[in-house]
C-alpha cells in the first residue's frame, strides 16, 4: 500500500486520482480495526483474562460498546476446571479489564450443589489466582486451569461412573 501511494505521489499530473486514492486509504486505516474479527479467547486475553474462561463449542459471540458481552454456544454443555461447571447456550457478562461481573448461564458444582457463578475477577494476574464469586462464598482457583479453553460435552451425556456392574449415571 505503501508503494502505491509514493507511485501515485509521483504522478503529479493526476491530482484528483491522487485526492481520490488518498481518501479511500484514510477510510480503509479508519475501518480496518473494525474489520478484525477476534476470537473470544483472544478477548478474554486482551481484557487481563485467561482465554480458557469459554468452553470449546463457543459459536460466536456480541460485546456492546457499554461492555456487555453475550457468548453463544452450540448448545448447553458441562465442562470441568477445578469442579464441573455448566454452561447454559447463552452466557452473560459485563466485560471489564480484569472481570466478568453479572455472569449469567454459568453454574458450578460444589458440595453436590449447583451454584450461580455470579463475577469472575483476575484482581493481580501476578498472584496466579483468579477469583469467582458464587455467592455463598469467594473461590480462588489457579489461573494455569483456565489457559485453555475447557472440552464442553451436551448435558444428558451418559458416562461410567466407575461403579461395578458398569451402571450408568448422568452428569447432571
Amino acid at each position: 500500500m505503501d508503494s502505491l501511494l509514493l507511485l501515485l505521489l509521483h504522478r503529479r499530473h493526476r491530482p484528483f486520482a491522487m485526492s481520490s486514492m488518498l481518501a479511500v486509504s484514510a477510510i480503509l486505516i479508519l475501518l480496518l480495526p473494525f474489520a478484525v474479527s477476534y476470537s473470544v479467547q483472544e478477548l478474554l486475553q486482551s481484557r487481563g483474562l485467561p482465554a480458557g474462561l469459554f468452553p470449546n463449542n463457543v459459536k460466536s459471540y456480541n460485546l456492546n460498546e457499554s461492555g456487555r458481552l453475550e457468548v453463544y454456544l452450540e448448545g448447553p454443555c458441562m465442562a470441568k476446571f477445578e469442579n464441573r461447571v455448566y454452561f447454559e447456550r447463552l452466557i452473560t457478562a459485563n466485560l471489564s479489564y480484569g472481570g466478568l461481573i453479572g455472569v449469567e448461564g454459568l453454574t458450578q458444582e460444589e458440595l453436590f450443589l449447583w451454584l450461580p457463578v455470579k463475577d469472575i475477577i483476575v484482581d493481580d494476574p501476578k498472584s496466579g489466582l483468579i477469583l469467582f464469586d458464587i455467592g455463598l462464598a469467594h473461590k480462588q482457583l489457579s489461573l494455569s486451569l483456565f489457559e485453555d479453553p475447557p472440552v464442553c460435552k451436551p448435558q444428558g451425556v451418559l458416562e461410567i461412573s466407575g461403579r461395578k456392574n458398569g451402571e450408568f449415571q448422568t452428569q447432571r
